[in-house]
């Protein structure tokens, strides 16, 4: 079918272009897609009014789509917050540190232990939740603390973050720039981040014990390590010790429960997302009744602003590059109004089809493409600032080809979130690094190539798989 391209199509493509170029800078894209909404506004309605109008409209449905995301992640870093003061976090992972008895077994389960967590309460506070528990037991066992911020990194930031099963975040945004359902995009991911995940934290393991052997890599029996949560000793010693072990069974619990529910119910997106938010605000809720008792009621909003200060801090970058992405989709309807040319399928669908008209693409080509376009997005240190970019791009090739856009979307976003989630850029891999006592510049160089070997492994896989 043959799609009638206009200025809209052109500028849209132009400013996409753009924003790829000044993501490749490792600049800010903020101005460049405001600009980019105002001129389309303009172009559209003729009118400098509404052009104006536009920008603040774009805003306004890209925060309403990202809300639950941004919700969601504030109450579960308002959760772990209070569970990091109590010191019930320590409680949770305690089991966990009498199977660490050597460097291999402290690195896999350091690693599965921190992916297990980041599933539900995000990487981030998971470091906050287990790091400082975990470092002391791990250097004892003979792991240098590079290597636990490594396992801590890799699978937390890296394979939890990427695919984002149980919170959903990610997905979410990706799904929404590619037009297709949750649930699609987190199928379709589930073999690309196994693959992403076993080649990367197994050849980080082998060049980690090839070092410690050959003595490149030494274990600092010095613990370094800095508590991102700053502790307050007199709410620590509140809570009675059984009380924080009957805690540090109800919570998980709690989250089993919640897992069930979803498979049994078969939710997905916003569901899913909603128990577990919902689970951890009466988490929140509870542990905060035990611990200020009078004072509960104040303490709680506490707990909740410092969420949603480190929510909308997080997604402060993300709310004008998926205010712009949004108008390639029904998104444009919807902020500008019906404006689009007759036939139109959307401006990303339209630019697709007329691709597919004039340049030869097939899987190989598409895949490559989005693995870079996605550690391109990553550039910025965010992970998720660009991940809406690799959506709308997915739809764009996905049109093109006829086929796969569920896979290119989840392929350009495990690329951004691995690059720029929290493994290959320094400001981004501070979390980890600063709990562990380690240089990120050193971390990111470690990370290095084994992320960028499984990156290649899992382009070549999701080509076959399309």
């Amino acid at each position: 079918m043959d799609i009638q391209l206009n200025a809209l199509h052109y500028v849209y493509l132009l400013f996409t272009l753009l924003i790829l170029g000044v993501m490749i800078r490792k600049r800010d894209t903020t101005l460049v897609c405001i600009l980019g909404i105002f001129i389309l506004g303009i172009i559209a309605t003729s009118s400098l009014s509404q052009g104006i109008m536009g920008v603040f409209n774009s805003f306004i449905y890209a925060i309403v789509e990202l809300m639950g995301t941004i919700l969601i992640i504030s109450v579960i870093v308002a959760m772990s917050t209070i569970l990091t003061k109590t010191g019930v976090n320590e409680i949770m992972v305690s089991p966990f540190t009498k199977l660490i008895k050597s460097p291999t077994l402290a690195y896999w389960v350091i690693g599965i232990l921190m992916m297990i967590i980041s599933w539900f309460f995000w990487p981030s506070p998971a470091v906050a939740l287990i790091g400082a528990v975990m470092l002391p037991v791990a250097v004892s066992a003979g792991l240098p603390a590079l290597g636990v911020a490594m396992a801590m990194n890799l699978f937390g930031h890296g394979i939890a973050l990427s695919g984002d099963f149980i919170i959903q975040g990610a997905p979410r945004l990706t799904a929404d720039a590619a037009g297709i359902p949750v649930g699609e995009v987190i199928s379709a991911s589930i073999p690309l981040v196994i693959v992403m995940g076993a080649v990367t934290t197994i050849i980080a393991f082998i060049i980690l014990k090839k070092d410690l052997k050959s003595g490149k890599l030494k274990v600092s029996k010095e613990n370094r390590s800095r508590r991102i949560i700053d502790e307050d000793k007199s709410i620590k010693e509140i809570l009675s010790n059984k009380t924080k072990k009957n805690l540090a069974i109800f919570i998980p619990v709690l989250f089993a429960i919640d897992v069930a529910v979803m498979f049994i119910a078969d939710l997905q997106g916003g569901d899913a997302t909603a128990l577990i938010g919902g689970t951890a605000i009466f988490i929140l809720i509870i542990v905060s009744i035990l611990t200020h008792k009078g004072k509960a009621l104040e303490e709680i909003t506490k707990y909740l602003v410092t969420g949603l200060k480190f929510g909308f801090e997080i997604f402060g970058p993300v709310i004008p590059i998926a205010a712009f992405f949004y108008l390639g989709d029904e998104g444009f309807i919807k902020v500008i109004g019906e404006f689009l040319p007759q036939g139109s399928q959307g401006l990303v669908n339209d630019l697709g089809i007329a691709l597919a008209n004039t340049v030869p693409l097939n899987a190989g080509v598409g895949a490559v493409t989005l693995t870079t376009v996605g550690a391109i997005t990553g550039l910025d240190g965010s992970g998720f600032s660009g991940i809406s970019l690799a959506g709308s791009v997915a739809r764009l090739f996905g049109a093109a080809i006829g086929k796969g856009i569920a896979t290119l979307t989840a392929l350009g976003q495990i690329a951004g979130i691995w690059v720029g989630g929290g493994t290959l850029i320094p400001w981004a891999v501070i979390p980890a690094a600063a709990i562990c006592g380690v240089d990120p510049f050193e971390l990111t160089r470690r990370n290095f190539v084994p992320v960028v070997v499984g990156l290649v492994v899992t382009t070549i896989v999701a080509m076959f798989i399309m």
